[in-house]
């Protein structure tokens, strides 16, 4: 199963995805500069590919995502001021 909604953060419009997989769900929330998904992430591919990314864990519903704390990111957004235990939504809001 494959869900995709739209959130709204600041007046602006983000997207939100969970898919159903087999033992877990996969969710990423994109916005206009980086992202924000779950344990899924590959963190050291996302580096290399210069993303701007963060990593929350125990997530299984974009709502979900968007309350969870930020376990961890790549140097890319460690440079936009994100820091572990930030909460996502606030995240979201600086990737916007």
């Amino acid at each position: 199963m494959f869900t995709q909604r739209n959130i709204k953060l600041k007046n602006k419009d983000i997207s939100g995805i969970e898919v159903s997989l087999h033992n877990a769900n996969f969710v990423l929330v994109v916005a206009s500069k980086g992202y924000i998904c779950c344990g899924y992430l590959n963190l050291e591919t996302a580096q290399k590919l210069g993303d701007i990314a963060c990593v929350v864990t125990g997530v299984k519903t974009i709502e979900d995502l968007l309350r969870a704390d930020i376990v961890n990111m790549t140097h890319q957004a460690q440079a936009l001021g994100i820091k572990r235990g930030m909460k996502a939504q606030e995240v979201l809001e600086r990737y916007l």
